[in-house]
């Protein structure tokens, strides 16, 4: 019999800032213990402030029946507390209000309504199993999101965000963020619509990540493969992508998505997704590791509820091409994403770009607005140019009713796809 245990403690801090004006912070804390009991191929689930004894006790009683499930046992055993430069606990709450009351200085320039919302967070995990491991770690993360909306043309909003694992020292250059928001909001409210048709798109690397995150990473997260839910089902070991698309999954990396140790206590590290255009590699928990014949360490969980296949910090690598070069052979320019729908079972993909510009003789012109790209993953892979620098674009991921953090990242990129309105 296979068990896990659990344990987290968290706190923390929201503060809203709109229109110069300061909600009420909003402090919580969190702390919980769940125990895991795998019993003749089922899984026994059982939350509760008992001990140990009783609570795998309890979780297995909920292993009612038989199944197939079966586990990767490898222990682990490490502790890693995140050092911040800036502890969240050495400045006060009215202080934190000061800096975004200096950051809400630069976001208010010309535009109609603006908003702040300011994020810190600090967990502490541990872990223990039936094979011996255990892992304690504690993470803190911080960030701002930057919203505004300006009247030209038409009523536009734009946002951006800084959010990467760390303390105050996050946002040491938010004020930087929060001007360039505002001008690109002001701009985009006297933008023109945009043209229609398949083109040669340069994507920015906040729009390559979320391509390569939302079009191509859900669809090697080994749950859907055993569900027949993805179109990457059959496909490793095989050309899936140009000789130049390298994609991973790596956990280690500062950003957002950073995690020593996943919600099973396995070891984090770099995952190979694609490697040279072949599929290497899917994204596995403990269970779906064994059944696949791959690596664990991608369980993840929103506080306790059940570990499940998820992304950390996933990213297409850079390629040998300038932007000078990409923007050469393009015909628009797009930036950033505002959301869209993505399908892994047919591997076909809906985004809404923030914004972009025409692109004439190689030089950006007009911007335009309301703009979506479509295409199929697949085909886009199989001719895409990569630049030379990559940037990571912090986010959170939901899925299966839980939001996790997550970063994904890219260099600009060079396809064809068809451009629209949105």
């Amino acid at each position: 019999m296979y068990y896990e245990i659990r344990e987290i403690k968290s706190r923390s801090l929201q503060i809203n800032l709109e229109d110069g004006k300061v909600e009420k912070p909003k402090y919580s804390e969190f702390e919980g213990k769940s125990f895991r009991v795998l019993k003749n191929g089922f899984w026994g689930y059982f939350v509760g402030d008992v001990n140990d004894e009783d609570g795998i006790k309890k979780a297995e009683r909920l292993a009612i029946i038989e199944g197939d499930a079966d586990v990767d046992e490898k222990p682990f055993s490490g502790k890693l507390f995140y050092k911040e430069k800036k502890p969240f606990d050495e400045v006060d709450v009215e202080d934190k209000i000061k800096i975004l009351r200096e950051i809400d200085y630069y976001l208010k320039e010309n535009v109609i309504s603006r908003k702040i919302v300011y994020i810190e967070t600090v967990k502490e995990v541990t872990i223990r199993n039936s094979s011996g491991g255990e892992v304690t770690f504690r993470v803190p993360r911080c960030g701002v999101i930057m919203q505004a909306f300006a009247k030209g043309k038409t009523l536009q909003f734009y946002s951006d965000r800084i959010l990467k694992v760390g303390g105050l020292e996050v946002i040491e250059k938010a004020h930087e963020k929060a001007s360039e928001v505002s001008e690109i909001a002001v701009k985009l409210s006297n933008a023109d619509a945009p043209p229609s048709g398949i083109m040669n798109v340069v994507m920015n690397p906040s729009l390559t990540g979320v391509f390569i995150h939302e079009a191509f990473g859900h669809g090697v997260e080994a749950d859907h493969v055993l569900q027949n839910a993805t179109v990457l089902k059959d496909m490793r070991g095989k050309k899936v992508a140009a000789d130049c698309v390298n994609v991973y999954d790596d956990p280690t990396i500062p950003e957002f998505g950073f995690f020593p140790f996943d919600d099973e206590g396995y070891k984090a590290e770099r995952k190979v997704i694609i490697e040279g255009g072949y599929l290497r590699n899917f994204l596995n928990t403990r269970e779906t590791a064994k059944k696949l014949g791959g690596v664990a360490g991608n369980a993840r969980a929103e506080n306790l509820a059940v570990p499940i296949v998820r992304m950390s910090n996933t990213f297409i690598d850079s390629g040998d091409y300038t932007l000078e070069e990409l923007l050469s052979d393009a015909e628009v320019i797009l930036f950033g994403s505002r959301g869209g729908e993505t399908n892994p079972a047919t591997g076909y993909f809906h985004f809404n770009a923030q914004f972009g510009y025409i692109v004439e003789k190689g030089e950006m012109t007009k911007m335009i607005r309301d703009v979506s790209l479509s295409g199929h993953t697949l085909e886009i892979l199989k001719d895409i140019k990569l630049g030379k620098e990559i940037e990571f674009n912090p986010g959170f991921c939901g899925k299966a009713g839980q939001i996790v953090p997550v970063a994904d990242g890219g260099p600009f990129a060079l396809v064809k796809a068809l451009v629209g309105g949105s």
